[in-house]
């Protein structure tokens, strides 16, 4: 595809990654014309000063009151006159070449959106290097997997490309959930669009610092995805490759196998502490043998160094306990009839491609 590129930036207190995401985003190798409209979410820091004092061109501001995401981004796709319109968030930097990337599969007319490749940037700390893995070895293989079989559930926040006229479609994007790029991926394949996986696309973001931030994020993310399928479940009667693959596959992955994988960990501590103890132990060897090879798999697949392989069996021990809480909250919270609200995440302003 060419032609001129609208690049929306949805901000809401970005003071600490604002500028070093403006900049990679008018550094960008796109010769066919390309804007940028930050649409500043009624920031309470210094956000919209910091983009107006960075004057870069092609570079507009657009100041409302705060709304929440979803409205930032439909006032930024207002003012946005081209066919092709890029979402990033605003803690987000792009590598030079990765608008092109996101570009290239509309040049198919059936291609309706297209996902990039999130990368962690702050993955120098334990957490920061779980999340690396996460990225790499489940978001991102999914995503591939998916692809190839036609669907993708979620084209994240922080890098995604949309054909204007699939969002006009879809209404543009909705505040019916929280997870608002799930939604609006769902939307788009039922409104009969492809969408693509371009895994050069590479943007880098700021993955939560601490447990609490953590915990947050990934509870807004797993409620988020369970309201978009409770959303489009009628999708699954539809015959799309979105209904038949894509919004099982989050279901059965993200919600339902999270929920019965305490039951294995439960049963084999009980094993541990029986006759079955080394039956147990060569099965969890078995297994995070298996886990470390598909994270070699994903990370050179990715481009990506193996040093951080180290942190995979710590991860089956902490952090994947830690995700499967977040579900079961999640569920709880659904089930109890809470509505949760969109929660902002501290940002640190740890940006750019990390040395190791």
């Amino acid at each position: 595809g060419t032609g001129p590129v609208t690049v929306t930036v949805p901000a809401y207190n970005e003071a600490a990654g604002i500028a070093a995401s403006l900049r990679s985003l008018v550094a960008a190798e796109w010769p066919h014309g390309l804007s940028v409209v930050v649409v500043d979410d009624g920031s309470t820091d210094s956000t919209p000063d910091i983009v107006a004092r960075l004057g870069l061109r092609r570079t507009y501001l657009v100041r409302q009151v705060n709304q929440g995401k979803p409205a930032a981004l439909n006032a930024g796709l207002a003012v946005a006159g081209t066919e092709v319109v890029v979402m990033v968030d605003g803690d987000t930097v792009f590598e030079p070449g990765t608008i092109a990337e996101l570009v290239a599969p509309f040049a198919d007319p059936r291609v309706g959106a297209t996902s990039g490749n999130a990368k962690v940037a702050n993955r120098g700390s334990l957490l920061g290097r779980w999340q690396h893995i996460e990225y790499v070895m489940g978001f991102n293989l999914d995503r591939r997997l998916l692809a190839s079989l036609g669907t993708i559930v979620t084209i994240p926040g922080a890098v995604g490309a949309f054909r204007a006229a699939a969002l006009r479609d879809v209404r543009g994007v909705s505040e019916d959930t929280i997870a608002e790029d799930t939604d609006l991926t769902i939307a788009i394949q039922r409104a009969g669009w492809r969408v693509a996986y371009q895994d050069r696309a590479i943007a880098w973001t700021e993955a939560p610092s601490t447990l609490g931030d953590l915990w947050r994020q990934r509870y807004r993310w797993c409620y988020g995805t369970m309201q978009a399928v409770w959303k489009h479940r009628r999708a699954v009667i539809e015959r799309r490759s979105i209904g038949l693959v894509g919004v099982p596959y989050a279901l059965v992955f993200q919600v339902i196998v999270a929920l019965l994988a305490p039951i294995v960990d439960v049963a084999a501590v009980y094993g541990l502490l029986t006759s079955q103890g080394p039956a147990v132990v060569g099965a969890w060897l078995a297994f995070t043998a298996v886990q470390v090879a598909l994270a070699a798999f994903a990370l050179r697949l990715d481009g990506e160094s193996l040093r951080p392989l180290w942190a995979v069996p710590l991860q089956q021990i902490a952090y994947r306990q830690l995700m499967y809480l977040v579900v079961i909250q999640s569920v709880a919270t659904a089930l109890a009839g809470t509505r949760l609200r969109w929660q902002k995440l501290r940002r640190l302003g740890i940006v750019g491609a990390p040395a190791g």
